[in-house]
């Protein structure tokens, strides 16, 4: 049996809480603060599916030194893309906007996930890098899917690239990040060092574990 404590339901009220608490005036004052943003998080089961993911794909995966794991279980308030040095086992936590497909009504929490051509939707499992390039939004890397789930990423171009709505500050203004057509889409200040950590044959790995 789930515990409750950890349903999306409770867990978006104590994120809310912690985003929207920072808002209050403070007592005396007319200045509102910040948002508070939650802190980084990577879950050992989304941990050990990534590594899971890795194996299974080992053929494909040539660089194994680090992972980009992304937990969709998180909102897009929250560092919940988080690049895993696989030896050490030191973690480095990055925002990330997900696809408007799979949030509709731009809630800033992961609805659903799909595969399909048109869709505007985030996939999940697990990705390979590819190639970099440059178009529509700039420096950009490839990114093809290994799984049934996601291996329509690179007719549906979803790529890694930065975008203003993916910023920090969106956060501070609106409470959430922008959507993307379905893209991990990173501020631009945290694109270089995606570019250059997660270069080609390295794996991403996305998941949602709790589905309800």
């Amino acid at each position: 049996m789930r515990n409750i404590i950890d349903t999306p339901v409770n867990r978006r009220g104590l994120l809310g809480a912690g985003i929207f608490g920072g808002l209050a005036l403070a007592a005396g004052g007319t200045s509102i603060a910040a948002p508070l943003i939650p802190a980084p998080r990577l879950r050992p089961e989304v941990r050990a599916r990534a590594l899971a993911a890795m194996s299974r794909h080992i053929g494909r995966i040539k660089v194994r030194d680090l992972i980009g794991i992304c937990d969709f279980d998180d909102p897009s308030s929250a560092p919940r893309f988080h690049l895993l040095d696989v030896a050490s086992g030191k973690v480095d936590s990055l925002l990330v906007a997900h696809g408007r497909g799979s949030d509709p009504s731009h809630t800033g929490w992961l609805q659903k996930f799909s595969n399909a051509p048109g869709s505007a939707a985030s996939s999940s499992g697990a990705f390979v890098t590819a190639e970099e390039y440059y178009g529509n939004h700039g420096r950009s890397r490839r990114i093809d899917g290994l799984d049934p789930t996601n291996s329509n990423a690179r007719a549906r171009a979803v790529v890694i690239h930065g975008a203003w709505y993916a910023e920090r500050k969106m956060i501070a203004q609106h409470g959430k990040l922008g959507r993307s057509e379905g893209c991990f889409a990173f501020g631009e200040s945290d694109l270089a060092q995606v570019m250059a950590r997660l270069g080609p044959g390295r794996l991403i790995y996305a998941d949602k574990l709790d589905r309800a």
